[in-house]
């Protein structure tokens, strides 16, 4: 198991890496450049000053020397005036150096926000705190809720019940995060007068997080994520309920109750334990659609802004936590499916 996990996570390096090189050099094309210089001088300004300012900030340097200075390998170098030479800071709003030094993700400084004119870190862990609290109650609300309707549909295939449930879940599964939330924007904040905190956080977006204005996104993500689960729990619990080992334990006299919970449960969530942990990703792309959409000042808000202004060290950062959101949910999940099923060792 211990080799297995360092393979993983030497994997997880490699795949950071690849995948936070062609980020950049996306964002490092032409016509990203000259959008983020007149985003940073004027929009009057010549092809000479745009020029002048990205020769001046490094953008013009060598590809792999400026992927190396984010990565913290080569040394981040200040602004030199070529009329009198002297050093000045590259981003003043972020208190640069004024002289070379390494720092870059190895060293923790995950860079400056053009966007934003101050540090990356300062604006990305208050985000990633705030999807935190989102996905976390998402989860608490998701999860049990799609297990219970998976074991009732599951208990009795073919039953009424087994049925009307799964209409509820294949519902919720192929209603879109922005149909839903218009859905229960309408209903709830329109119509009934309640929960409409995400419209008084669109125009004042100090307010912070309360339960007013992450109610609504909580249950437009919940809905979505719901049925997938429900369905993958109702078709593992079908099947073990036909295993030979719970005729076994009914004919020796057990009840139902006590056949579901003590032989049939255990097994029956082996599979969808797997499912519960591929959210985690999933719902990463549920979370740039909800938090655009009720201004939930979150990780996905975050990202969009980022990609939207060509915000280069930002929407670096935003990959490479997403990237290592998605690694170590799927590792926790190799490892969490072999402890559940004994007939599983990773060698």
């Amino acid at each position: 198991m211990a080799m297995f996990i360092a393979r993983r996570m030497g994997v997880m390096l490699l795949t950071m890496l690849c995948l936070t090189f062609i980020v950049f050099f996306l964002v490092t094309l032409e016509p990203n450049l000259r959008k983020l210089s007149i985003s940073q001088t004027n929009m009057r300004a010549t092809d000479q000053m745009i020029e002048s300012w990205l020769v001046k900030n490094g953008y013009r340097d060598n590809f792999f020397v400026q992927y190396g200075r984010w990565l913290g390998v080569a040394p981040k170098v200040p602004n030199i005036d070529p009329a009198t030479g002297e050093a000045s800071q590259r981003f003043s709003f972020c208190n640069d150096p004024i002289e070379p030094t390494y720092s870059g993700v190895f060293q923790g400084d995950f860079g400056c926000s053009t966007k934003f004119r101050k540090p990356v870190s300062e604006r990305l862990w208050p985000a990633l705190a705030n999807t935190g609290v989102l996905m976390f109650w998402v989860m608490v609300v998701m999860v049990p809720t799609a297990l219970v309707i998976g074991v009732l549909a599951g208990m009795r295939e073919g039953s009424a019940t087994d049925r009307s449930l799964s209409v509820v879940s294949i519902t919720s599964t192929s209603t879109p995060e922005y149909i839903s939330g218009v859905l229960f924007t309408v209903f709830f904040a329109s119509y009934l007068g309640w929960l409409n905190g995400s419209a008084a956080s669109a125009t004042n977006p100090n307010i912070g997080v309360n339960f007013s204005n992450f109610t609504l996104p909580v249950m437009t993500m919940a809905v979505y994520g719901m049925g997938y689960i429900a369905r993958m729990t109702r078709a593992s619990m079908a099947e073990v309920m036909t295993a030979q080992y719970i005729r076994t334990a009914r004919l020796k006299g057990m009840s139902f109750r006590s056949v579901v919970l003590k032989h049939a449960l255990r097994n029956a969530l082996i599979a969808p334990f797997t499912v519960i942990m591929l959210q985690f990703p999933w719902l990463l792309t549920g979370v740039v659609i909800v938090e655009v959409m009720f201004r939930y000042q979150g990780f996905g808000w975050l990202l969009v802004e980022a990609a939207g202004n060509n915000d280069i060290d930002l929407l670096l950062s935003c990959s490479l936590i997403s990237v290592l959101i998605v690694l170590s949910t799927q590792l926790i999940s190799d490892i969490g499916y072999a402890y559940l099923n004994p007939r599983i060792r990773v060698s």
